[in-house]
């Protein structure tokens, strides 16, 4: 979003920051995007919230004084429901808490820590979603039901695609898709793309096949007719598509596109926008560099639609931070390829890793001696 305060984009969240009542969150946002605030509007705001809270703390005062357990959890409900809606982070989650302790049932409790995962996600609190997914689990284990324990997935999947773990995040996105229930967090079609991209990112070829490309629900969504809520699916079907039947050079023009018209502004993948396309890129280079022993520099650059200096550049880069095997002849102007054995290169791992345990047992037996 543009920093100033007659872009359009601005306009509208202000409009909702006034409809809401968001004092709380329009200080917030003031102070993140470095935007002067207007001090007649937040105290106006904080009018609106003072008066609104006071007539809820009566409401829970008499729910404790004349009422039952049921109206207080209630009125806590509201005052939590509340400060969330205004943006009130801190105070959101303590209220949360306390209508948790105020909870019974297993199922409103798991309810109410998907209440706490959401603020997290929003101001993306590391401690309080992690805290809090934890939290769900174990709820679940003592009794959560089928549909709770199928959102718990969506959830898991989001935070886990925000912090670069995709295979984690594919994974439990491609459990969800068939019974997706989570549109608190998300909408079916946003899961579906957030599927296909990440599973991009991180299945092998496989796997890719067996629960994307063949996959009957995702298919019927990058197949649909393209309307307002769906408007990601067809590059995330050009991603899919250009990379699995090895387009190299319409797979470099789809991945352009998703980073430019779409990663950019996704609010949980923004930031890793670039430690995305050049995961992509190394994945598609790798696939196209296995089937060979020795191929031509220009013949690559060809296929990717680019230039044999640019396609230079890149191979250098990745060849040096080791995440491509290969070796590039300037004098002959070809790519020979290292075919790793990954027998060997799990033998070689479990040999290192038992070296450093080793070498602690060790350190630990002079100790104790």
């Amino acid at each position: 979003m543009g920093q100033k305060n007659d872009s359009s984009t601005w306009l509208a969240l202000l409009e909702h920051v006034k409809k809401d009542e968001m004092a709380p969150f329009y200080e917030y946002m003031c102070t993140s995007l470095k935007i002067p605030i207007d001090q007649a509007l937040l105290d106006k705001l904080k009018e609106q919230n003072a008066k609104r809270l006071d007539e809820i703390n009566k409401q829970l005062e008499d729910a404790e004084k004349n009422l039952g357990e049921s109206e207080v959890r209630q009125a806590w409900l509201a005052k939590s429901e509340y400060l969330c809606r205004i943006g009130d982070k801190e105070n959101s989650v303590a209220a949360f808490n306390k209508t948790f302790e105020k909870t019974v049932g297993v199922g409103y409790r798991i309810d109410l820590v998907f209440n706490l995962i959401r603020i997290g996600l929003f101001f993306m609190d590391h401690q309080l979603i992690t805290e809090n997914i934890e939290k769900a689990k174990e709820l679940m284990e003592k009794g959560g039901d089928w549909d709770r324990k199928n959102r718990l997935r969506s959830y898991q999947g989001l935070y886990l695609m925000a912090i670069r773990d995709m295979k984690g995040a594919a994974d439990l996105f491609l459990e969800a898709v068939p019974t997706f229930g989570a549109y608190e967090l998300m909408n079916y079609e946003e899961l579906i793309f957030y599927a296909v991209i990440t599973s991009v990112c991180a299945l092998d070829r496989p796997d890719l096949k067996t629960k994307v490309v063949n996959c009957s629900e995702i298919q019927q969504q990058l197949n649909a007719e393209i309307g307002r809520n769906n408007a990601n699916l067809p590059i995330a079907k050009e991603l899919l598509y250009t990379f699995y039947n090895c387009d190299y050079s319409n797979f470099m023009i789809a991945l352009g596109k998703l980073e430019r018209d779409f990663l950019v502004k996704d609010r949980y993948l923004q930031l890793h926008c670039r430690y995305f396309t050049r995961t992509l890129r190394i994945k598609a280079y790798q696939q196209f560099l296995t089937p060979y022993k020795t191929v031509s520099l220009d013949v690559m650059a060809k296929s990717f639609g680019v230039s044999k200096e640019y396609l230079d550049q890149q191979l250098f880069n990745f060849i040096s931070s080791g995440k491509l095997s290969c070796r590039i002849d300037a004098c002959r102007g070809i790519i020979e390829t290292a075919q790793t054995d990954q027998k060997n290169l799990f033998y070689k791992k479990v040999i290192h890793d038992g070296d450093i345990l080793l070498n602690k047992v060790q350190k630990l037996s002079r100790i104790i001696n």
